[in-house]
């Protein structure tokens, strides 16, 4: 069966502000585009295709904050982990690019915890666990 491709790609123009932000093993290329309609585009697809409500809600928080929600578009490129985790990675380009983008939006964003990366990462299974920390289970007899 062949596929339609109804959606066209979107192709910004010009300058941008580029940041890389990172949660678990998830990575997101951010670039900021100064001068926009609030256009959010994720892999080439549109934030709401790439999304779902949860994943849209993390994305959108630094943009609510600093009230560029329809100021500035948004180039994203992201790999790696689960939704959750790449949405989170793109919530934390999106505020590092802010913050190169204008200084005096950090104390805000900092104060949300947004600007530091979350290193935690799921930790490797030792040999002769079952898990990372679940031994087999102890039989006294």
């Amino acid at each position: 069966m062949a596929e339609k491709k109804e959606e066209k790609e979107i192709k910004f123009k010009g300058k941008f502000i580029k940041a890389i932000g990172r949660r678990k093993t998830a990575t997101a290329d951010v670039r900021l585009y100064k001068n926009g309609k609030g256009v959010v585009v994720i892999n080439g697809l549109p934030l709401k295709k790439y999304f779902g409500a949860v994943g849209i809600n993390i994305v959108n928080q630094p943009l609510k904050l600093t009230g560029n929600l329809r100021d500035l578009d948004f180039s994203i490129t992201v790999t790696g982990s689960g939704n959750k985790s790449q949405a989170q990675a793109i919530r934390h380009g999106i505020t590092r690019a802010l913050v190169s983008m204008d200084k005096e939006l950090r104390p805000n964003l900092k104060a949300k915890g947004w600007l530091t990366r979350d290193d935690r990462k799921k930790e490797r299974k030792k040999p002769g666990l079952k898990r990372a920390r679940r031994a087999p289970q102890w039989s006294k007899r």
